[in-house]
């Protein structure tokens, strides 16, 4: 790295290893406008936006132009001044600018800069034609028409989340954002993380809202409407009503809800601790056993869909246990109701959360008591704030109220669900306090805690070792996986969380969602944690008192049945069958082979165009219908063909033409030419 010095505006800087220009301009104070930019991604360079003059160089991306000595760098000359008005119009100009109706407004990056570069007028005409918006999602919306190309999504879904959902296609003026095959967002491998909405500059990525159901609920004079608020909210929601990241509102928070006409706020704390024992419980189980181990959480619900989708074959070591919303739902319409002497279809249950993800989870189907879903309603916290701004509630003059009991009370381990290795440290204190001694005192175990993407421990027990893994973002997720199938590394418990930092950095989390405030909520949240009375899940006197109740001890198969579930492999990408050979008639016979993304990998196309070309060759056309499909969600055994409902696993380019002739062509009882 260059260690000279450049001159910006006037102003000598030293270079001090800076890797490219916009770090040495934000160093001195100057703030260059950006939309492509962002400090955890990869450099793009597309947008323009933050060009600089240099001397004997002249016009140069600052983001992707590295610094070396001498260079005479002029941020805001007429010439850089004027070229970033046109390029704010020209961005406008293809924009939909239906601004005060966008999900995005007075938050969109893209007005504000314009405000800010006083582009009060456009010279060029408006987009001819309107793209479809896909609201398919349980928890995003995608609006194209307000897309301007920053990569941002892309590249967050790419080297964060390792998933790739989003690609660019087109080329030219039709250049669009994607997702595979231009499919919508819910047929194909999107694991409603809301990373992408977290990144988005503009309304083109937004978080499907909630708000008009919940208002709805709320007015029912007939039904009981009942929130539960997360541990990342109440360390988040401050920052909507101008107060710094990480400041604790939890009083606040409820006292709103209370004002709003929420009949009772519950806390989602409860559930964890709930979580704590029965996730310990079943992990201590599998020790004993020496059986499906490492044990991985399951409280978060994108995590879950990607296991689902991408490592079926590991289902067997993910935690039963239902996720803290989901447990304390089921407590709510499997139990709760009874004590009120309501139905579960008189109480909506709605849940604040962090994350975009748990509106996908709440719409399960195993999540439901006599067909209605436990959880209603699930809103971010930035939904929640808009809520209280429309009802015109003055947060920061709220007096503090308190959550109502039975369900209100949570341990300082359930608090820190909200960060990463909170979980894992949970189960740590809980398992702690039961194998040793009466009393274990407090245990902080910080070894797990930090923003780190991958994070190893162990701890002693009763003269035992358990190896503890915890990871953050699903790339992160994904090497561990690698690691522990390959038997490079071995653990007892894994804790996967799929936003960088936890749910501090959720999806539905307020807009500045960066490094420096997942690190101040979490602090938040650990400080919170320190002045907690009760410290383990075990201490918690009304999650002991509710499990004797409704389940007569943790572990049990009452308890099983209402706090745990089951996951199975899942596709990962749906929609039509691509039609190859014939069309359906009868005495034919439907051969589908999947060209899904694992198939793919593993030769599907080469073993379709094989088969084509056996079906041509021996003139079988009025025999065999031929198609492509997208998954026959059996991902782990190889390319995967289905003949008239049963499926053939194990299908490879060298082993097709056998396996057309011996286990296809004569289910049709076919003659075939040698």
């Amino acid at each position: 790295m260059d260690t000279g010095r450049v001159t910006i505006d006037g102003r000598p800087v030293e270079i001090a290893g800076a890797t490219n220009i916009l770090e040495l301009v934000r160093r001195v104070g100057i703030e260059l406008p950006t939309f492509c930019y962002h400090s955890e991604l990869s450099v793009y360079g597309s947008c323009r936006l933050c060009m600089v003059e240099v001397d004997k160089m002249g016009l140069v991306a600052s983001c992707s132009t590295p610094p070396s000595q001498g260079m005479v760098i002029h941020t805001n000359n007429e010439r850089t001044r004027r070229l970033r008005r046109m390029i704010l119009e020209l961005l406008l100009a293809n924009h939909d600018r239906e601004c005060p109706t966008c999900a995005k407004n007075t938050a969109c990056k893209l007005q504000k800069l314009a405000r800010q570069y006083g582009v009060d007028k456009i010279r060029f005409g408006k987009r001819d034609d309107k793209l479809p918006v896909d609201s398919s999602s349980s928890s995003i919306v995608k609006d194209p028409n307000k897309c301007i190309l920053c990569g941002d999504c892309v590249r967050m879904c790419k080297e964060i989340q390792g998933l790739g959902i989003w690609d660019f296609a087109y080329r030219g003026s039709k250049t669009e954002v994607v997702a595979a095959f231009n499919k919508e967002l819910s047929e194909v491998a999107c694991v409603n993380c809301g990373q992408c909405v977290a990144v988005c500059p503009t309304g083109a990525l937004t978080v499907k809202s909630e708000v008009e159901k919940a208002w709805a609920a709320i007015y029912d004079s007939g039904k009981t409407v009942v929130v539960q608020v997360a541990p990342a909210v109440r360390v988040a929601l401050g920052e909507e009503f101008g107060l710094p990241p990480g400041a604790a509102v939890t009083g606040k928070l409820v006292a709103a809800l209370k004002k709003m006409g929420v009949d009772k706020v519950f806390d989602t704390l409860f559930a964890a601790d709930l979580t704590t024992i029965e996730e310990s419980m079943e992990f201590m189980g599998r020790l004993a056993n020496g059986t499906n181990l490492p044990l991985f959480t399951s409280c978060c619900p994108a995590w879950i869909k990607y296991c689902e989708q991408m490592h079926s074959d590991m289902l067997g070591h993910v935690s039963s246990c239902r996720s803290p919303q989901q447990m304390l739902g089921a407590l709510v319409k499997k139990h709760y109701v009874k004590k009120t002497g309501q139905t579960p279809e008189q109480v909506v249950n709605i849940s604040v959360m962090p994350c975009t993800a748990k509106k996908y989870e709440a719409k399960r189907p195993e999540f439901t008591t006599g067909g209605v879903y436990d959880v209603d309603i699930v809103l971010t916290t930035v939904e929640l704030s808009q809520m209280l701004k429309e009802a015109g509630i003055v947060f920061n003059e709220l007096e503090p109220a308190a959550f109502d009991n039975p369900l209100g009370m949570g341990s300082g381990g359930a608090l820190i669900f909200g960060a990463s290795g909170g979980v894992a440290e949970s189960v740590v204190r809980f398992v702690s306090g039961y194998a040793g001694e009466a009393d274990s005192g407090r245990v902080d175990y910080h070894p797990v805690r930090g923003l780190e993407g991958m994070k190893e421990a162990q701890i002693e027990v009763k003269g035992g070792t358990i190896k503890l893994a915890v990871v953050n973002g699903l790339a992160n997720a994904e090497k561990l996986l690698q690691k522990i199938k390959s038997g490079e590394a071995e653990y007892h418990v894994v804790e996967v969380m799929a936003c960088p930092g936890g749910c501090v950095g959720g999806g539905g989390q307020p807009d500045i969602n960066n490094t420096a405030a997942r690190f101040n909520r979490m602090q938040a949240i650990y400080r919170l944690d320190a002045v907690e009375q009760v410290h383990k899940a075990q201490d918690n006197v009304y999650v002991n008192k509710i499990i004797d109740e409704f389940f007569e001890k943790a572990g049990s198969h009452a308890a099983h049945q209402d706090l745990h579930t089951g996951y199975v492999p899942r596709r990962r990408i749906s929609g039509k069958p691509i039609e190859i050979t014939g069309s359906p008639g009868e005495n034919r016979l439907d051969v589908s082979v999947c060209v899904g993304t694992g198939c793919h990998l593993r030769g599907s196309y080469d073993v379709l165009n094989e088969f084509t070309d056996l079906v041509r060759n021996f003139g079988l056309e009025e025999y065999i219908n031929l198609k492509g499909t997208f998954c026959l969600e059996h991902c782990d055994q190889g390319v995967s063909v289905q003949v008239n409902g049963d499926i053939i696993t194990g299908v490879t380019p060298d082993n097709a033409k056998q396996i057309f002739k011996t286990m296809i062509a004569v289910r049709a009882d076919i003659p075939l030419k040698q």
